[in-house]
């Protein structure tokens, strides 16, 4: 299991990449590890806003249906189209070709509440202790 280093997490196990005034949104390589075979991603319009910790759309895999939380609050200005015919990009390659929307972030002091990726393995590290997940 990979935790990438550069990005900010949530416990929930969705990243962001801050680029500037705008942030890549994905879910983690656990995630997608604990889904298995990603079969549907549901995503938000482009336009659409939400608040921090807002569900945004869903993943679904053969086993289970996960709601998605937005990190940061913001607005959609792009979703990952590419999902629609190809839902695995999400297990094959969660931090990179299987992101799932681009926000323009409205408050980035919300990012101080993230995880750092050495936060979020200690986080899973805990979990599993406590056999959470």
């Amino acid at each position: 299991m990979k935790v990438e280093q550069g990005l900010l997490y949530q416990e929930s196990h969705e990243w962001v990449r801050l680029e500037g005034d705008e942030a890549v949104v994905g879910i983690s390589d656990f995630a997608q590890e604990e889904l298995n075979d990603v079969v549907y991603v549901e995503l938000p319009e482009v336009g659409d806003t939400f608040a921090k910790g807002d569900v945004f759309g869903a993943v679904e895999s053969v086993k289970a249906a996960s709601d998605l939380y937005l990190p940061l609050s913001g607005e959609i200005i792009a979703v990952n189209k590419e999902l629609e015919n190809s839902p695995q990009l999400v297990n094959e390659d969660p931090y990179g070709k299987g992101w799932l929307v681009r926000i323009k972030v409205s408050d980035p002091d919300e990012a101080k509440d993230l995880l750092s990726a050495d936060a979020y393995a200690k986080f899973l590290a805990e979990e599993a202790q406590k056999g959470g997940h």
